[in-house]
């Protein structure tokens, strides 16, 4: 296999970071099946609730499906909890990381908040507040996350919920990831 010569990167040429470059784009068009295989590790993670994690995962991207919602927004659905594999206590923020190169601005913010905002459901039963998220009031997608959490996050936890499977919804995670990421996310501007 081909490598660069330099040990440190300070002292690579253009010759070695093209080549880098070729080896880093094929990496990135696997993204799609590395996300869906940290989404089917989510079936055996964290216990208590009634529905596995991918269970959840699934059933509030059937909701967005079946709320018409777009294909980015579906699929930002069935990502939302991804985080939750490597990083449980800001699973949001790992979430909307892995999306934000291949999202807009607004599902990449939904995707990010929605563990602040859906502790308006939980947080008042440990003597919290709830409406920490009203700190972002006025914020342009303030009302869209809220949305996001009553409409399919925070109601996808049920057992006998119709749920469209797995399979019906790596399509459109290709169709996402293989969208050309934003430049200023990936050049780090």
């Amino acid at each position: 296999m081909e490598k660069v010569k330099f040990t440190e990167m300070q002292h690579g040429d253009k010759e070695d970071y093209d080549l880098l470059t070729k080896f880093e784009d094929k990496y990135i068009e696997g993204t799609a099946d590395r996300v869906i295989r940290i989404l089917k590790n989510l079936d055996s993670s964290l216990g208590g609730y009634q529905v596995s994690r991918l269970e959840h995962s699934l059933q509030a991207a059937s909701r967005a499906l079946r709320d018409n919602a777009d294909e980015e927004m579906i699929v930002a659905s069935l990502l939302h909890d991804i985080g939750d594999e490597i990083a449980p206590l800001n699973h949001s923020e790992i979430s909307a990381a892995v999306l934000r190169p291949f999202v807009s601005e607004k599902t990449h913010w939904i995707v990010q908040q929605h563990g602040l905002f859906q502790a308006y459901y939980y947080n008042h039963h440990y003597g919290h507040d709830r409406n920490l998220r009203d700190k972002y009031k006025g914020h342009p997608f303030y009302n869209d996350t809220i949305r996001f959490c009553e409409t399919y996050d925070q109601n996808s936890f049920d057992p006998t919920y119709n749920t469209i499977k797995l399979e019906e919804f790596i399509p459109m995670v290709h169709r996402i990831f293989d969208r050309e990421p934003h430049k200023h996310v990936y050049l780090g501007l």
